[in-house]
């Protein structure tokens, strides 16, 4: 991910403690960025091993599905350069389609973002700055077994392009990046597995799956300069299988 340069700005990454977010701050992080991450521990020292590296990055607790904690989340910044917002969360084992379940995921894949972006409109208005929503392939097609997720996703890519629309008087670019099936502890229940992984590998035209890394690229490039007359849309990062 060299080539970018965010010296003297500042990011906040929610869901930055672990996975494709962990990847995203630290891309930031080495490009020179005051990097601010969120994470549902208690304490960046609960983030050991490959859980996440948060070595040099500011960290805060929030769960972005309880409005009230969101509501009362401060980092202590005047102006914000890029908003990444990656928390996420899903529910298996058909739990989804239990109406506590699914309104418990929404709250933190679709209530939680559409809140954080509103709140921290006016720092990023002052640093004429980015949002970068972590969707998924799942905003444009259904899931069967999560009603939930798939709803939250949907609902974050039309979120994408209103908000593009709505902020962009302020010169607040936003986007979304979707990715496919990518190494994390989300989709762990695939990956460990090596028949289930081989066989969605031969689906894939580049013949992998996803990296964190992958991902984190794009959302950089998004939030760079390169960027600076794209909003509202949405880039899918799948290795090709949804072409």
């Amino acid at each position: 991910m060299g080539g970018f340069d965010f010296s003297g700005k500042t990011v906040v990454v929610t869901g930055g403690s672990t996975g494709i977010g962990n990847a995203c701050a630290r891309g930031f992080l080495a490009a020179g960025a005051r990097t601010i991450v969120t994470g549902t521990r208690a304490a960046a020292a609960d983030y050991a091993g490959s859980d996440g590296d948060l070595a040099g990055m500011e960290y805060h607790r929030l769960d972005q599905g309880d409005r009230d904690a969101v509501a009362s989340f401060d980092p202590g910044v005047e102006r914000l350069d890029a908003l990444v917002i990656a928390g996420a969360k899903v529910a298996y084992r058909r739990q989804e389609f239990e109406i506590d379940t699914f309104a418990d995921v929404l709250a933190t894949n679709l209530t939680g973002p559409m809140q954080l972006a509103t709140k921290f409109r006016d720092v990023l208005k002052a640093g004429q700055g980015s949002i970068i929503f972590i969707g998924s392939v799942a905003s444009f097609r259904g899931t069967i077994g999560q009603p939930a997720y798939s709803a939250s996703k949907g609902g974050l890519l039309t979120l994408t392009k209103t908000l593009g629309q709505a902020f962009a008087a302020d010169r607040i670019r936003v986007n979304l990046v979707a990715p496919g099936l990518v190494r994390s502890k989300m989709t762990a229940i695939t990956w460990e597995d090596a028949e289930r992984l081989a066989a969605t590998e031969r689906q894939v035209p580049l013949g992998r799956i996803g990296e964190p890394d992958d991902i984190a690229g794009a959302v950089l490039f998004l939030s760079s300069p390169l960027a600076s007359y794209i909003t509202g849309t949405s880039i899918v990062i799948d290795g090709g299988i949804s072409a």
